[in-house]
């Protein structure tokens, strides 16, 4: 159990529909570790300000997050967590290790910029 304000994603089936039931979705694959507790945190900080985007958790180690630990795009992926953005259901990008706000911000308004 990951011990977070986020939405918990504790199956394959609830990752598939919270990826196609809303347009830009933020997901933290992780453990409750130094280098993922940050991400969380900058997660549950921006989830206020960026309602347009959903954010949520999965535990890193779950038989059910094979469906972020299997993707190619994570193959070279060195340390946890394993953070994944995707658009209209389509991973656009997928980052390892501990993230600072900047970098998760600066991810969210590339990929994800809310219309004016």
């Amino acid at each position: 159990m990951l011990y977070t304000n986020l939405k918990h994603i504790e199956t394959a089936a609830e990752h598939q529909k919270l990826i196609n039931e809303n347009e830009n979705v933020m997901i933290c694959c992780g453990r409750m570790g130094p280098m993922c507790i940050p991400v969380y945190g900058i997660m549950e900080d921006l989830e206020g300000e960026y309602k347009h985007v959903k954010f949520a958790d999965m535990e890193f180690d779950s038989p059910e997050s094979h469906v972020i630990r299997n993707v190619p795009e994570v193959r070279s992926f060195m340390g946890i967590p394993f953070t994944m953005y995707y658009k209209n259901g389509k991973l656009v990008k997928a980052t390892s290790s501990i993230q600072s706000m900047t970098q998760v911000r600066n991810i969210l308004d590339s990929e994800f910029a809310a219309a004016k």
